[in-house]
């Protein structure tokens, strides 16, 4: 036992000083001026000083200081230096995985600029070296590698919900040969999903599925890799989020696809589309991009024609932090609600300055923290009460999750839906110039 614990410190060690390398411009800039404190959801709901972004990153610093400098390994205590031990990183973890959901909205407001949430990241590596990334954080990473998929769905799951869809599919689009490809070679788009969308939520899939087949696009899933998420990523363990995204091309290149379209997930469309080629070391030979982007092509060329008055109720819009601020796609969904409804209002603040619901980050795996987070969603929750909307409208299925959660807990009484539901809502079938669904679209609704 001892002997275990002493390779998984020097791995953790060796992971520090390598990890510290990428973000050494930031480790000592804090000027500690508390300003971070006022743009941090977790810090304005709970404000206790361990929530302050700069605490958090304090105490990656601790340790960097104690492995990587002089001063910190002869005079550690003049320089607030920690020795890494079991210890010490029980409290990193509780300051990187449990009170940071690493949204990066801290870095925007920072007096110097402080990169945040990549020194987050650095102490979740430290952590995943470790082997102490928390226990359903890691089931999940586990989950993705032996099975490939976050939920351990079996293959044959996918092939029946993909069945009883194209049947509904079939009957909705007054099209004997609608369905829902999978496996199928030579197609234009390979389509990643989540696989609750699978498992909890398929008229999701469905919505997509009928939005792809208004605008006749070539398309398929695949059975070997569908999962949309990449939980390597946020666990801070390089080598998993790397083998996942490798796995993607390689499924990419066996069905001979012309693009990869990522379903509406934050942290998978900045990990499949920004951060796996620095995982691979390469580029990709193919583009990948969110469905939003293609959406959004759609509906602007006029290949997806749509009635807005199928959403009369007023909706407004979450922004994802790693689709928007991390990611850059702010406008499309943009363009598109405007689009497909009557009434849609902004929440305040918006876009790249928009609030993180509190779900991002791996938060809703990891069991532990689930009253901070719950927490953590009050400044959310305000924000989508000031718009006085019923419908709340979010790019991602990580951010519904916890969306669903808030109006339950706060009483806020919206329905939670994706861009791409509401979109299948409004679409009007070109043969009859009716909606192509009939009644509520199809949705993650909570109330």
């Amino acid at each position: 036992m001892a002997v275990e614990q002493a390779e998984r410190l020097k791995k953790a060690r060796d992971t520090l000083r390598a990890a510290s390398q990428r973000v050494a411009a930031h480790l000592d800039a804090c000027v500690r001026c508390g300003l971070c404190g006022q743009s941090c959801h977790i810090y304005l709901a709970e404000p206790e000083p361990a929530n302050l972004p700069a605490a958090k990153v304090a105490r990656v610093v601790s340790l960097y200081r104690r492995e990587c400098s002089v001063l910190g390994r002869f005079v550690p205590r003049l320089v607030a230096a920690t020795e890494l031990t079991p210890a010490s990183l029980v409290e990193l973890a509780d300051a990187v995985f449990g009170r940071c959901t690493a949204c990066g909205r801290c870095a925007l407001h920072c007096s110097i600029g402080l990169d945040v949430a990549s020194i987050i990241r650095a102490g979740r590596q430290v952590l995943a070296a470790a082997g102490m990334v928390p226990d359903g954080l890691q089931r999940t990473v586990d989950n993705q590698l032996q099975t490939g998929n976050q939920m351990a769905l079996p293959r044959d799951e996918l092939a029946q919900t993909a069945a009883w869809l194209s049947e509904e599919l079939r009957a909705e689009c007054d099209d004997p040969q609608a369905d829902i490809p999978i496996d199928r070679p030579g197609q234009r788009v390979l389509y990643l999903v989540n696989p609750r969308e699978i498992k909890f939520f398929p008229l999701s899939l469905l919505a997509a599925a009928g939005i792809f087949h208004a605008a006749g696009e070539s398309w398929t899933l695949s059975s070997r890799f569908y999962d949309v998420t990449n939980y390597g990523f946020y666990a801070g363990d390089d080598a998993a989020a790397r083998e996942l995204t490798d796995r993607l091309m390689q499924e990419a290149g066996r069905l001979g696809v012309q693009e990869v379209v990522l379903s509406e997930c934050g942290h998978g469309f900045r990990s499949f589309r920004w951060e796996g080629p620095n995982w691979l070391g390469r580029r990709y030979p193919l583009p990948v991009r969110s469905i939003l982007e293609l959406l959004d092509e759609y509906l602007t060329t006029g290949r997806v024609q749509v009635d807005p008055g199928a959403n009369p109720d007023r909706v407004t819009l979450h922004d994802p932090c790693n689709l928007v601020r991390w990611g850059g796609i702010s406008e499309p969904q943009r363009r598109i609600l405007k689009r497909v409804t009557r009434d849609f209002v902004e929440m305040t603040p918006n876009r790249h300055n928009n609030f993180c619901c509190g779900g991002g980050g791996g938060m809703l795996s990891m069991g532990q923290y689930g009253t901070r987070r719950l927490a953590s969603g009050a400044v959310k929750a305000e924000q989508i009460r000031a718009t006085g909307a019923k419908i709340v409208a979010t790019p991602c299925h990580n951010c519904a999750d916890q969306l669903i959660e808030l109006s339950r807990h706060y009483r806020l009484g919206v329905e939670i839906r994706t861009v791409t539901e509401l979109i299948y809502a409004a679409v009007v079938r070109r043969s009859t110039g009716s909606q192509t669904r009939r009644g509520q679209p199809a949705g993650t609704n909570a109330s």
